[in-house]
């Protein structure tokens, strides 16, 4: 039994890493995915999205008596509508969703270059409607508002992501 003992202590300080068990598949590997796995969380982070746009519009409404800003034109500024802003957070869910289908079996480490996109535009959608002249609480609102969205896609997303992957054989 010591001679087994010292025997593993001598492989551990040569490799501190214990490789005897079968290795992870690498996640930042384009590979197999599932579509409609993929599809079904991107199905569920919609409704997330426009969730969470309708709880921050009428927090901000009817608790801060702010409003949430969305563009009406070409250089026009109006309230944003509670259902059509939730439509748009859900439908900016489904366009992610998309770009993640592109990006697996494509990119090497997609999930983390979806990440990195998501949250960038995630952020321009929170400064772009911002107008000097509105007043602060309004600016606030629509920035907390969008951002709140965005990110929820992000994570959301990432997580369906890493779920997708299709499983090996040898994972079974």
């Amino acid at each position: 039994m010591a001679d087994r003992v010292g025997d593993s202590r001598a492989r551990h300080a040569e490799d501190p890493v214990d490789r005897s068990g079968p290795e992870p598949p690498h996640e930042r590997e384009p590979g197999p995915f599932s579509v409609a796995r993929l599809w079904a969380g991107g199905a569920a982070t919609a409704l997330v999205a426009a969730l969470v746009s309708l709880t921050g519009l009428l927090t901000a409404r009817d608790l801060f008596d702010a409003v949430v800003l969305a563009p009406k034109g070409p250089d026009a500024w109006g309230q944003a509508e509670v259902v059509t802003h939730a439509l748009v957070a859900a439908a900016c869910a489904f366009a992610a969703t998309g770009l993640l289908e592109v990006l697996l079996p494509t990119t090497p480490d997609a999930v983390r270059s979806f990440t990195w996109i998501a949250l960038l535009v995630a952020g321009l959608a929170a400064v772009l409607p911002l107008e000097p002249a509105l007043p602060l609480a309004d600016r606030v609102a629509t920035a907390v508002v969008d951002g709140a969205i965005g990110v929820v896609i992000t994570v959301c997303l990432r997580d369906v992501a890493r779920r997708s992957r299709a499983e090996s054989p040898s994972r079974r």
